[in-house]
């Protein structure tokens, strides 16, 4: 009893100095919004005081966000009239208003996109995104992900681009396609181990997302160490929300496993923090596990206490997935009780939910549910019918073919990472091999020079200024040489471009005056000197002389190879522009991507292998 009572006072202390704090900042931005003149930096303070007041007092933050809106508009300030939508359709996703929720996150994709300020429109995408998923709106959800990964992939962010594929992963698990889910989750792993500095929040949510699906597919004995891994993550990191939202995971994987104690231990570890961040989703989902748990220990009744109270908080969070489960469970709890016709009524509104949104692991659910309710009142017609559709979707919900796909994704992932790992000790032994025969040719040398005394020091010497000059000499000369290959090819660039412009000025003339002599002859010898081929030879000989055995190399590992392709990879090998490219090959930048996508073919490169990293191998 005594200890209960000091983790209470622990519990709320904490919670204090936290308040404090946010006070603190809440009074800061207060007193730069009063002492503001009317300009674009006011409209910032009042976003970021809708920001810290959205999950605290929701109608102060409506007030600040309308504020903004109004200012932006009258200072035709269009980027912050667009985060204004933004914040107005947050705003409606929690009190719940679909529609206008929807309206809003519309109106500030389309405004934040037309002054094209990607940064903005790519955080609206996004919470447009999370808003659809959570309404079961999954197709919207997933077109909205992709068009934030485009605009990613053009910012060149490599952060933003796996939030994207990590919001397509939760798309995914969310619909039951557990191989798509692995392959985005596994495409963002990638990206985050090549990040520099290292991300370690994406990093650790990824690894998180790989316990998440093995929990989804039940193998709860390979979920648990990714998830907890990422939980050490964010408890460095002092990421409460992460924290909450993994102890869920955690209780999940626990529940599954039927160590109910562990289970709700964590459970309550998320209940805890999301009072603390008074955020009534988290508290929702929290109570609902707590009530499963309560059940597995037959404590029906505080399970339907927990449940009722869940229900109630789910209609201001408004997440449709949530809505459906606490439906479920409470079916299942008033048909542990022999309440079925309360039973019947919750599991019906889940499977309504469920089958609007095409949710079949909570439809599957709630068609078994169901069943068992109608045969306690002994309606065994109904029964059955449920009994066949709940066999129907179970079916669909996962197959053997997706499990090995899944397998062979991570398989691959993981071999590569070890390969990666590999071929760095190799190159760390090979270095220190290099090392230590330098030591001791350093120390022979040495002895050399004691026993030959002064002459046969003063030859080594010798020799070895020697052998500093050549080398010295060979840098000048391959310096040169690469100089005078650049020089080459863009006056070939720049040749074939003024040719070019030569000859359509030719077509246009003769087109004009049709009987002048001379125009067709002109545009012949443009043409011969354009397919001329003397001047490529020229080139290729410098090229060997720069890049030895280049086209040998290339030949004999892809001897499919045209030579019309090794041009192409040659000219890449120099790292010149498509435009460059095109001008050189006399060819257009649209035929330079064609060629570029059948090499890619030819070289059997996936869309996540750079060509140009293979060329620059070679």
């Amino acid at each position: 009893m005594k200890t209960s009572k000091l983790l209470v006072f622990l519990v709320c202390s904490f919670c204090f100095c936290a308040i404090a704090q946010e006070n603190k900042k809440l009074d800061s931005l207060l007193s730069v919004y009063k002492g503001q003149k009317e300009d674009t930096l006011k409209v910032k303070t009042l976003h970021q005081l809708f920001l810290e007041l959205r999950h605290k007092d929701w109608g102060k933050a409506y007030e600040y966000n309308e504020e903004s809106i109004l200012l932006s508009k009258k200072l035709i300030y269009p980027k912050g009239e667009g985060i204004g939508y933004l914040n107005k359709g947050y705003y409606y996703r929690f009190l719940p208003n679909i529609d206008s929720a929807r309206f809003y996150f519309e109106k500030s994709v389309k405004l934040l996109g037309d002054i094209n300020v990607k940064q903005e429109q790519w955080k609206s995408l996004n919470e447009y995104a999370t808003f659809e998923t959570l309404a079961g709106n999954f197709e919207r959800a997933i077109s909205l992900a992709h068009d934030g990964q485009e605009i990613a992939i053009a910012l060149n962010s490599g952060t933003k681009l796996i939030d994207n594929l990590q919001r397509k992963a939760t798309i995914y698990m969310d619909i039951g396609d557990y191989e798509m889910a692995m392959r985005e989750t596994l495409k963002a792993a990638k990206i985050a181990d090549t990040l520099s500095p290292p991300d370690l929040k994406r990093k650790a949510i990824s690894v998180a997302d790989i316990g998440r699906i093995e929990m989804l597919r039940g193998n709860y004995n390979k979920a648990l160490e990714p998830i907890k891994q990422a939980l050490d993550i964010f408890r460095k990191l002092k990421d409460d929300q992460w924290l909450a939202t993994l102890y869920v995971e955690i209780g999940n994987v626990y529940w599954y496993m039927e160590k109910y104690d562990e289970s709700y231990k964590n459970y309550n570890n998320s209940l805890e923090i999301s009072r603390k961040m008074n955020r009534d989703d988290f508290i929702a989902s929290n109570l609902n596990n707590l009530a499963l748990v309560s059940m597995e220990r037959k404590q029906y009744d505080k399970a339907i206490t927990h449940l009722l109270e869940a229900n109630r908080l789910q209609k201001r969070v408004g997440s449709v997935n949530n809505k459906i489960n606490n439906h479920n469970n409470l079916g299942a709890a008033y048909f542990e009780i022999g309440n079925y016709k309360n039973s019947i009524a919750y599991h019906s509104i889940a499977i309504k939910l469920a089958d609007s949104i095409r949710a079949i692991d909570v439809l599957r659910d709630g068609y078994f549910g169901r069943s068992l309710a109608f045969e306690g009142l002994g309606d065994f017609k109904n029964a059955l019918s449920d009994q066949r559709n709940y066999q129907k979707v179970n079916d669909s919900v996962f197959n053997t073919r997706k499990a090995k796909q899944i397998d062979e994704l991570k398989t691959q992932y993981e071999t590569e990472k070890k390969e990666q790992q590999i071929a760095l000790q190799e190159k760390e032994i090979t270095l220190l091999e290099q090392e230590a025969a330098i030591s001791n040719l350093q120390k022979l040398l040495l002895g050399i020079g004691l026993l030959l005394s002064l002459l046969g020091f003063y030859a080594i010497r010798q020799k070895m200024k020697r052998n500093k000059l050549e080398k010295e000499k060979v840098d000048v000369e391959l310096a040169f040489k690469k100089k005078e290959l650049t020089t080459h090819a863009l006056h070939l660039a720049k040749k074939n471009e003024v040719l070019e412009g030569l000859k359509q000025k030719a077509q246009e003339l003769k087109e004009k005056e049709e009987s002048k002599n001379g125009y067709q002859q002109l545009i012949r010898t443009i043409n011969f000197d354009l397919q001329d081929d003397n001047n490529w030879e020229n080139f290729s000989r410098y090229f060997e002389e720069v890049h030895k055995d280049f086209h040998s190399n290339v030949k004999s590992k892809y001897p499919e190879v045209t030579s019309n392709e090794l041009r192409l990879l040659a000219l890449l090998k120099m790292n010149l522009s498509s435009k460059e490219i095109a001008n050189i090959l006399n060819i257009s930048p649209e035929g330079i991507k064609k060629a570029r996508y059948r090499l890619r073919k030819k070289l059997d490169l996936t869309t996540d292998d750079s060509l140009q990293d293979l060329v620059l191998s070679l």
